[in-house]
């Protein structure tokens, strides 16, 4: 499955507009930020629903950048027709996460090991038991080695994607109990997607708030670490 499933109900682009490796962020603003500031002469190759997508190249390496909108629902059907209808190899994405732990602080990159959840995603395939979602560790070594070399302040670990993000029921000392960083919505899906087709994948996040001490960055708090997350992921891509 590939050239022939595209373009697909979701985007528009043909078969070979989108590059080996995708970088994804939830906010179509963001992925335009991105566009117009990292990449050099950016293509527009999707815009259906508002989820943006461009092709452009960094450092002479050609990269696409994309929305994939928000929770596994979302970025589960981007992911599925990126890996299996446009033969993309690596996905990347960046996005923002809440801390379970006070010692997490606040503009603080993590870096996504593995992913547990309290989503059903996986129930489709009936696997006989639960499926552990981790990074591709090639992905996972380079970003480590980036965020070391730029002096960065990061952690590697576990997070947890949720279905809910309005969540009242409290749970968060029974995850940070089993070493669980931060909560987030998508990179359960990503990593799933990227095992059941055979690619690669890794989730980096920016802590924005913090679900312990109640504290939030501020716009311009969130704009330095997106940043950072961006020069990390083009410069692993």
């Amino acid at each position: 499955m590939s050239k022939a499933n595209t373009p697909t109900p979701h985007n528009a682009a043909k078969y070979g507009e989108i590059a080996k490796t995708v970088i994804m962020a939830g906010d179509p603003v963001r992925v335009k930020y991105i566009a117009e500031n990292f990449l050099e002469n950016p293509v527009l190759y999707n815009s259906v629903r508002g989820i943006l997508g461009y092709t452009g190249t960094y450092k002479g390496k050609k990269v696409s950048v994309q929305a994939h909108g928000m929770g596994i629902p979302s970025i589960g059907i981007y992911t599925y027709e990126l890996f299996n209808f446009y033969d993309v190899e690596k996905i990347i994405r960046i996005g923002t996460c809440g801390s379970f732990k006070a010692e997490v602080k606040l503009g603080s990159i993590v870096i996504a090991e593995g992913a547990c959840t309290d989503s059903s995603y996986t129930a489709g395939i009936q696997l006989p038991g639960p499926y552990s979602a981790i990074a591709d560790f090639t992905l996972l070594r380079d970003a480590v080695a980036h965020a070391e070399k730029e002096k960065l302040d990061f952690e590697v670990g576990n997070v947890l994607t949720s279905d809910c993000f309005y969540n009242e029921g409290g749970k968060e000392p029974q995850w940070a109990r089993l070493g669980v960083l931060a909560v987030e919505m998508e990179a359960y899906g990503l990593y799933f997607n990227a095992a059941i087709s055979g690619k690669k994948a890794l989730a980096i996040l920016s802590v924005s708030d913090n679900t312990i001490t109640h504290e939030e960055l501020s716009a311009e708090q969130r704009a330095i670490g997106l940043n950072n997350m961006i020069k990390m992921a083009l410069e692993i891509a």
